[in-house]
């Protein structure tokens, strides 16, 4: 962590070392998601609500699908941008160093303008929570924040496993965003409104059901208490361990470009 750390902080004075642009991106990463959100609320004006789900209620899972995806493109950058490392050649300079790769790939690049995104998702998760029937309580927060974190390493273990192809087709496959853009775009509605097949795909494959749906039924008393909701989001945490046992098989199977 030392490591990764030192990696952060130089990253940062980089980035800060042009104020103008750093403020400009955050200040467009603020307004880009915000247009997605007027659109629900256009939309929830002329249905009032979906399957059961109010504005404000999927304006809370909006918030934290969109906060766990700002903070895994601002520290996991290193691993969406890894397409280039492999096809420059660069990653064989990391395999010489005594450390462990992934640290170094996920320290190679971060967006700390994704906080626009975030303090937006911050911003939506506030008016959401203030107009909800629901009196909040400090349980309530800590497991909205371990919805967030949960949310963090699935779209994190995506990145992991859309570089790890990168080690046998040297370019990144564009079929990552399926799961990483349109699985953020998916995940911020209920899933009772797909079909079958996607709402069990997006539970135990990529377990974004894990992190928002299943533990929102239960936090906003959609649902009679249930246990295993509660511990829903680990689920999501869990999912970073298949992601990085593929990612040590692809380094050992890895074979250089010779650039």
């Amino acid at each position: 962590m030392r490591l990764y750390t030192k990696y952060l902080k130089i990253q940062f004075m980089s980035q800060m070392a042009y104020k103008t642009s750093f403020v400009l991106l955050s200040i467009g990463q603020f307004f880009v998601p915000f247009l997605i959100f007027i659109s629900m609320y256009f939309m929830f004006e002329r249905f009032n609500h979906v399957k059961g789900w109010t504005f404000y209620e999927v304006a809370l899972g909006y918030s934290i699908i969109h906060m766990g995806f700002s903070l895994s493109e601002c520290f996991a950058r290193g691993l969406d941008a890894f397409s280039g490392m492999v096809r420059t050649g660069n990653f064989d300079r990391l395999l010489v160093r005594p450390r462990t790769t992934l640290i170094q790939v996920l320290g190679s690049k971060f967006e700390f303008t994704r906080v626009g995104r975030l303090l937006q998702s911050l911003l939506v998760m506030v008016i959401a929570i203030y107009n909800l029937t629901i009196s909040f309580q400090v349980f309530h927060y800590g497991f909205l924040l371990l919805m967030v974190i949960s949310s963090v390493f699935i779209f994190t273990g995506i990145y992991m496993l859309g570089a790890t192809l990168c080690f046998w087709t040297v370019e990144g496959i564009e079929v990552i965003n399926v799961f990483t853009d349109g699985g953020r775009e998916m995940a911020q509605y209920p899933l009772s409104i797909y079909k079958k097949f996607i709402k069990v795909f997006f539970t135990y494959v990529i377990p974004f059901g894990a992190v928002n749906y299943y533990p929102l039924m239960l936090l906003l008393n959609k649902v009679p208490f249930k246990w295993y909701y509660t511990i829903m989001p680990l689920y999501g945490i869990l999912f970073i361990i298949p992601c990085i046992l593929i990612w040590s098989f692809g380094v050992k199977h890895y074979k250089s470009t010779g650039s």
